[in-house]
């Protein structure tokens, strides 16, 4: 397995309005078209297409809700009544506000259409056809648009697993992480957890292929001790435990770094649906599932305040296994990059100095004030510092000035 150095080649981005902005131009160049050749029957032409087009949906939805009032009424609705079962078998909306409109149009336009009556005979027919077609998906949604309806509305597998995972586990323990490796430390003198890494480093593999045991996959990744742990009340169990487990990580020099590691336990669900033929999961929709599920995991713990800065995802190919020791090499270049933030973001304990030439402080402090000395200090400082004069205060203005406003001075 390699690290993603640049994890934004793999995980896919949320759809764009592309698809809207090449049907609005075919439109707009056929409407052209039209208006082109026969601009007096432009809006006659225009309102038959819509009607054709929504009254197919229309008679295709009254189909599915002959289906639910027979038989999902009470079941799949509750009872609810009209008001739910209608928008549930698309009549109800925009669909209907459209054909709507469109009869309208047709009823109100001046020049009526070549061959009427004709017209109107391909109207029903098409109209008549399409639940046919539908019914036996010849126009069903594309995968496309099963995947875009899904990722939208938070409908796929993984979204459920990432909540699942933060809620039922993450937002419990990560809190409590720090708590947890300061009593590790104190009991572990010889531990150099507390001086490296305080954070829960969490694998993702794409292949959702997990191994129990890390110190099977990469012998450089040996199991050290576990934290403490952390017993919580959770849905009528009293003192559910929680624990993570160190490990020890070295690295080519057989210098051994230490962190907190596991791998997020949902894969484990993703990688058996995948062998289930019953689940109807294949491969490429695990490995879909598995990145979806990486970038909702991210998002939701960016959000949260609990979980910030208790935590680092690990996202790992699984294109490259030769190597035995990518993992341990992926986790390595991870904590590497952690130290090199928390330096970065470590202020320099020279700004905390309140005089930065104490040397010549002392010097002066014996030695005559040179004027215009302070102006030329010898060692060139770039740190920001305070300044204070002892000279009495003086007014602005020249002292004749000011004597013009008091009489008698």
């Amino acid at each position: 397995m390699q690290n993603l150095q640049d994890q934004d080649d793999l995980i896919p981005r949320p759809r764009g309005s592309l698809p809207k902005t090449c049907a609005a131009v075919l439109s707009a160049m056929t409407i052209g078209g039209v208006l082109f050749l026969s601009p007096e029957r432009l809006f006659g032409w225009v309102a038959m297409v819509i009607l054709i087009l929504t009254l197919g949906p229309l008679l295709h939805g009254l189909c599915m809700l002959a289906e639910e009032i027979l038989y999902h009424s009470n079941t799949r609705h509750r009872g609810r009544g009209w008001s739910h079962v209608l928008p549930a078998c698309g009549l109800w909306g925009k669909t209907l506000l459209a054909a709507g409109l469109a009869g309208l149009l047709l009823h109100l336009v001046r020049h009526p259409l070549p061959h009427q009556g004709q017209s109107w005979k391909l109207v029903f027919l098409a109209s008549s056809l399409y639940p046919l077609l539908r019914s036996l998906g010849v126009l069903g949604p594309s995968e496309v648009e099963v995947s875009a309806l899904c990722e939208g509305r938070k409908m796929n597998v993984a979204h459920g697993l990432a909540w699942s995972f933060y809620i039922g586990y993450l937002r419990l323990v990560l809190p409590r992480l720090d708590d947890s490796i300061t009593a590790f430390c104190a009991t572990h003198q010889t531990s150099s957890l507390g001086r490296g890494s305080r954070k829960l480093i969490i694998l993702i593999p794409l292949n959702a292929n997990i191994s129990h045991k890390l110190n099977e996959e990469d012998d450089r990744i040996l199991y050290c001790d576990n934290l403490p742990n952390n017993e919580i009340d959770r849905a009528g169990v009293r003192g559910r435990v929680y624990k993570h487990s160190v490990y020890q990580v070295f690295d080519d020099h057989k210098k051994a770094h230490e962190c907190v590691l596991e791998y997020a336990t949902p894969l484990l669900t993703l990688h058996s649906m995948s062998q289930e033929s019953s689940a109807g999961f294949g491969e490429p929709e695990r490995r879909q599932q598995v990145l979806l599920f990486f970038s909702t995991l991210q998002d939701i713990l960016e959000n949260s305040l609990e979980c910030r800065n208790y935590y680092k995802l690990i996202l790992l190919n699984d294109e490259h296994e030769e190597d035995p020791h990518f993992l341990s090499k992926a986790i390595l270049r991870n904590l590497q990059q952690q130290e090199k933030e928390e330096y970065c973001l470590t202020p320099s304990p020279q700004q905390e100095m309140v005089n930065p030439f104490p040397s010549q402080s002392s010097s002066r402090a014996s030695a005559p004030p040179i004027e215009g000395d302070w102006h030329h200090p010898d060692p060139i400082s770039r740190e920001p510092t305070l300044m204070f004069s002892l000279d009495p205060p003086h007014t602005l203005k020249h002292p004749e000035e000011n004597s013009h406003h008091y009489p008698g001075k």
